[in-house]
């Protein structure tokens, strides 16, 4: 069941730990976003939170569970672009401040982690 959450992905992880633990953290999450009942609408990914959406992510296989089950993926392309990893986009879309924006206006409740 999709509801109208919003979750906002803005770091290489989550939470502010090592990148061993972050990432953990993050796969723990999206697993069990992913297991729930309850989807969001959207996951919006900017600033170093597009490195989770790339080949070198260890949550490529949570990230496309979660597309394949309709919560769309919203990638900042700016973000992309200034760490030169638009061409390895694996998930997601790439997509404008905007799509973020208009996103994070159409949801009942938005998530930072």
């Amino acid at each position: 069941m999709q509801n109208n959450t919003v979750v906002i992905i803005n770091s290489n992880g989550m939470g502010q730990a090592d990148t061993t633990l972050s990432h953990k953290l993050a796969k723990a999450f999206l697993n069990m976003l992913d297991l729930g009942e309850k989807l969001p609408s959207a996951i919006c990914f900017y600033a170093e939170g597009v490195k989770l959406t790339v080949s070198t992510s260890p949550v490529l296989e949570e990230l496309q569970s979660l597309a394949d089950k309709g919560v769309a993926l919203i990638v900042c392309t700016t973000c992309l672009n200034h760490y030169q990893l638009l061409d390895d986009l694996q998930v997601g879309s790439a997509g404008g401040m905007k799509e973020i924006v208009d996103a994070q206006w159409d949801a009942s409740k938005v998530i930072t982690l």
